[in-house]
């Protein structure tokens, strides 16, 4: 198996919660606590700082993406080409929509990918992943009502960039899966295997 496409050169990661949790989500704080070599934002979607519960239309949710890593990219330093967005689950979906419109990121982290509502599954939502030139990470549990590995699988044939797709023991919350999460995350970003603890 030859070596996995990755991110170039990342000098930041942006992450966004799904549809109802917030950016404090514990799967991302420990995601940002996990990669200290490079900078790390949890940052929540407009409605969820307005204190909302029901979540903006997609077109709404990619602009607020747009703009901060606009933002973050400004603070930093550096092109927006050098971070690396996703998230969990619509966070995520968002994240990949918005690079398949022409945000120029390093890549995608997709976490929990929702390919259809649960009990859906004519509903695809892969109408932009044509668009998704940048290298891209799957994690997905291998029973996730939002997508079995299978229908995943042919997802994953669209996307015109290169894709890593791990999938992990776990449903749509991957509950259990934390510590492979970050070390699949950790590897996808070129960083080095973490000590343990002595």
């Amino acid at each position: 198996m030859g070596r996995r496409r990755r991110p170039r050169d990342p000098a930041g990661l942006l992450l966004w919660p799904g549809a109802g949790t917030g950016a404090d989500h514990p799967s991302l704080v420990a995601l940002e606590e996990g990669i200290p070599e490079l900078p790390v934002r949890r940052v929540d979607f407009p409605y969820r700082r307005q204190g909302r519960r029901a979540p903006d239309r997609a077109p709404k949710l990619v602009a607020s993406i747009v703009e901060e890593v606009a933002a973050v990219a400004d603070e930093l330093g550096v092109p927006p080409e050098r971070l690396v967005v996703g998230g969990r689950s619509m966070g995520g979906r968002m994240c990949s929509m918005a690079a398949a419109e022409g945000l120029g990121v390093a890549g995608v982290v997709l976490i929990a990918y929702p390919l259809h509502p649960p009990g859906a599954p004519d509903r695809l939502r892969t109408e932009h992943l044509p668009g998704l030139t940048v290298p891209s990470l799957w994690l997905c549990g291998d029973r996730d009502p939002f997508g079995t590995p299978a229908e995943l699988a042919r997802a994953l044939e669209l996307p015109a960039g290169p894709v890593t797709s791990v999938t992990l023991p776990g449903r749509h919350d991957l509950a259990s899966a934390g510590d492979a999460i970050l070390a699949e995350l950790r590897d996808w970003l070129g960083l080095r295997r973490r000590p343990g603890p002595r």
